[in-house]
């Protein structure tokens, strides 16, 4: 059965110029359940997660920082959202869907949440709406569990992973991949082990087909164990922080390829949904939940 990470708190509201990030978190769960892909048997709710995993990515100096809300001003900022005790607990619990999904992803082929993707948190700040990395987390406690040893992030939201190319910068173990938008956020990127920056208006044609050529090669070459995707829909061409122009069907032709290929390899894939910020909510609503319809499709 197909896993998925969801909790109330997901779609806890903001102050207002805020509100509109948070709406897909409300609507894609009621969406998948009254198309009938998903029933509310897939869908876990996570929990507080134990200190000591989220400690295994991030400094105790900034962690401390956001539980007692005392970071300083200019790094409070960088995040983007007025920080409170109810977002940190929000950000800890995503980050908790992550680890289960993992394990869920571990018996199961796959398995998602339907937040997180948080790749601009560093090991000692965060930026861009991520307080912590959900993925980078995921991944340190499989391996503290000896579940994986090989890991492969593959990120292909719009805009760089580039705390989790940060977090990971001296560590063999775990491979990050991010095709990204060249102009897009971050203008200062950081070094992936592999990065491949996409001009201005790239299309479905030239995008999957770096995707077809890349892929399959880097998991020949890394040998993961375990597979994280990011796969933000901030790709599409309607998309307010994008850049690029793809179709919806371009995106979901991404999606397909990239799970039929961790079948394919027999390699479990855990799914964070990342970034979509269409004008239209419809838009990133359909977007977001072809990936899930596609993951019942080809696993279950």
């Amino acid at each position: 059965m197909l896993k998925i990470a969801y909790h109330p708190i997901y779609k806890h509201p903001l102050p207002e110029g805020h509100r509109f990030p948070m709406l897909k978190y409300e609507l894609l769960p009621e969406q998948l359940v009254y198309e009938g892909t998903c029933t509310s048997a897939n869908f876990f709710e996570p929990k507080i997660p134990s200190d000591d995993h989220i400690l295994r990515v991030h400094t105790e100096a900034y962690f401390q920082d956001l539980k007692q809300l005392t970071l300083d001003k200019r790094a409070a900022r960088k995040i983007g959202f007025p920080l409170s005790e109810v977002l940190v607990e929000r950000e800890v619990i995503i980050t908790d869907g992550t680890i289960k999904a993992s394990t869920f992803a571990l018996k199961h082929g796959i398995a998602m949440n339907i937040a997180g993707g948080t790749h601009h948190a560093y090991t000692n700040r965060g930026e861009a709406f991520c307080l912590l990395n959900d993925q980078a987390i995921g991944a340190r406690y499989l391996q503290h569990e000896q579940l994986a040893k090989n890991i492969l992030i593959v990120d292909l939201d719009v805009h760089q992973g580039n705390g989790t190319a940060e977090i990971f910068q001296n560590d063999n173990s775990v491979f990050t991949f991010s095709m990204h938008g060249k102009a897009n956020y971050p203008f200062k990127k950081e070094k992936s082990d592999l990065d491949i920056a996409l001009d201005t208006n790239t299309t479905d044609a030239h995008y999957l087909d770096l995707l077809y050529q890349t892929l399959p090669k880097l998991i020949e070459d890394q040998q993961p164990d375990f597979i994280y995707y990011l796969c933000g829909v901030d790709i599409i061409a309607t998309d307010k922080l994008g850049k690029l122009a793809l179709t919806i069907e371009g995106c979901k032709e991404r999606d397909r390829f990239v799970l039929e290929t961790c079948k394919q390899y027999q390699i479990p894939v855990m799914c964070s949904m990342g970034g979509g910020y269409s004008p239209n909510i419809k838009t990133i609503v359909e977007a977001h939940a072809n990936t899930f319809r596609l993951a019942q499709e080809l696993f279950f």
